[in-house]
């Protein structure tokens, strides 16, 4: 209930932000337009209606009324009456005449009007200069009207009468209805259709959101098996999806691995100490009676102390590599010298797993900047995977090479090779190929990490059941060949010249 609960206000959540922030922009933008639409059309008909009545006013009366603008009352209300009788359109318009009193003497409509009837725009006709004016009211009926008043005068400019047009607004007021009514539905139409259509929107942007959440939430949960059919979805969610989905396929991977590595240094630490122990206890029922079987439990546990001793330092490499603690104490060294005593270290091991190690060492040094632990190191951990994975009457073969102020080292075996699968993935920590064969599977890891901090190359190229060949390159001093027997000489003296300047600057 809890879940469904969360599933309805993360729904609802993001649907009312849309509704109150994306819908009320959109729908204040469609009220701005559908006002302005409707005041278009109020001032369009209104505005018609009074170019209707200013064409009147201002032309026809003036050429009607030239021969008839007189002082005479007799005359002036002669051209009044022909003019209302040869008024055509009295059907929609409704004409006044006015004596030069303001009083009605005569209407279009053949119904008498009070001559002392109230005609509000007669008095700003007579005082605003332009002998005319523009009035909307109601009539004394009540009814709607749009009322121009236009003086006529002689040719003295004195007036003589005047002459009021009025037309009803009520069917004007109609038909703008009609207008405001279809643009109110039209509103009402997009705004609905913006409601729905975001609706289904947002609905297909929060189904897949929430899959997401509840896939993420069971991944959190430790099921990294869960997945998210991102076929469904083509666009950005999709690859949202498809990510979670590679996501939870690398925790998956990445938490077997780290089993497996608790699990292989779990074997590891085990195997020196159950021999240690093993011998402890042999070694105190036997007390001082076998010398020989003594001496033989004390280099076993010395040798297993060492074996622990290296997987400590391991996992202590590790550490500092993961935490970028990892320090080089750089020096001038000759890396071929290096080279030379992890090699002859080894030679004694390779005989008595019947393997060939083959050396093909230049007579010329490689002296650079670096730390002469760590680079032995590097080639400790490779010679000892090399021997670990090369069966019996295999062979290791150890070259070099010298050109443009760069060594290259190269190490192949005959051994069991890498799987095309495996071999992107053998620098990764945790990582190992055959779990039958002891190690922690961070080795080469630090080995990657070591070669990177000197500024070189790491390499692994490996063909399955053939072999694997490491190629590992560092950039050297020159060396012209006139230095070469003095090299032992320059080294030793660059050592000691850092050391002084670091005891100065103690």
């Amino acid at each position: 209930m809890a879940e469904k609960n969360s599933k309805l206000n993360f729904k609802g959540g993001l649907t009312k932000r849309w509704l109150f922030q994306t819908s009320t922009i959109i729908v204040s933008v469609l009220l701005i337009i559908c006002v302005a639409a409707a005041y278009f059309i109020h001032s369009y008909y209104y505005s018609t209606v009074e170019r209707k009545i200013e064409s009147y006013a201002n032309g026809i009366v003036d050429i009607y009324f030239e021969n008839y603008a007189s002082n005479d009352d007799a005359v002036f209300e002669k051209g009044a009456r022909e003019y209302i009788s040869d008024f055509t359109d009295k059907s929609s318009v409704e004409v006044w005449v006015l004596d030069k009193y303001g009083s009605v003497f005569i209407s279009s409509s053949g119904f008498p009007v009070n001559s002392k009837i109230q005609i509000p725009e007669y008095e700003d006709a007579m005082t605003n200069g332009m002998n005319s004016a523009v009035w909307h009211g109601e009539n004394s009926s009540g009814e709607k009207i749009i009322a121009l008043t236009k003086i006529i005068t002689d040719a003295e400019n004195k007036q003589v009468g005047s002459v009021r047009y009025m037309i009803s607004l009520v069917e004007i007021d109609d038909q703008i209805g009609t207008w405001y009514f279809i643009i109110s539905l039209v509103f009402l139409i997009l705004v609905l259709l913006l409601v729905i259509s975001g609706t289904v929107f947002i609905n297909s942007i929060v189904r897949p959101i929430q899959e997401v959440c509840d896939t993420a939430k069971m991944i959190a949960d430790g099921n990294y098996d869960a997945r998210i059919d991102h076929y469904l979805y083509k666009d950005e969610i999709g690859q949202l999806c498809n990510t979670i989905n590679e996501m939870a396929e690398k925790i998956k991977t990445s938490d077997k691995i780290k089993n497996d590595f608790i699990s292989t240094v779990s074997h590891e630490l085990r195997t020196p100490l159950t021999a240690i122990k093993g011998w402890g206890e042999t070694l105190l029922q036997i007390g001082d009676t076998d010398p020989n079987l003594t001496k033989r439990g004390m280099n076993v546990i010395i040798s297993e102390s060492s074996r622990l001793n290296g997987i400590v330092e391991e996992l202590l490499d590790f550490s500092r590599m993961q935490s970028g603690r990892m320090v080089l104490k750089n020096e001038k060294m000759d890396i071929l010298a290096e080279l030379d005593e992890t090699v002859f270290a080894f030679k004694d091991r390779a005989m008595r797993e019947g393997i060939e190690l083959v050396y093909n060492a230049p007579n010329l040094p490689a002296p650079m900047d670096g730390d002469p632990d760590r680079i032995k190191q590097v080639f400790v951990n490779i010679l000892d995977n090399a021997l670990k994975y090369t069966k019996q009457g295999g062979k290791i073969v150890v070259s070099t090479e010298i050109k443009d102020d760069k060594i290259t080292i190269v190490i192949s075996d005959t051994g069991c090779g890498i799987s095309a699968e495996d071999l992107p993935h053998v620098k990764e920590k945790f990582y190992k190929t055959n779990m039958t064969v002891h190690g922690s599977g961070i080795g080469l890891a630090v080995v990657d990490e070591i070669v990177r901090l000197h500024h070189g190359t790491f390499d692994i190229d490996s063909v399955l059941g053939q072999g694997t060949t490491v190629t590992i390159s560092f950039d050297i001093d020159h060396v012209e060949l006139e230095d070469v027997w003095d090299i032992d000489a320059a080294i030793a003296a660059e050592n000691e010249k850092k050391a002084m300047e670091e005891n100065e600057d103690a």
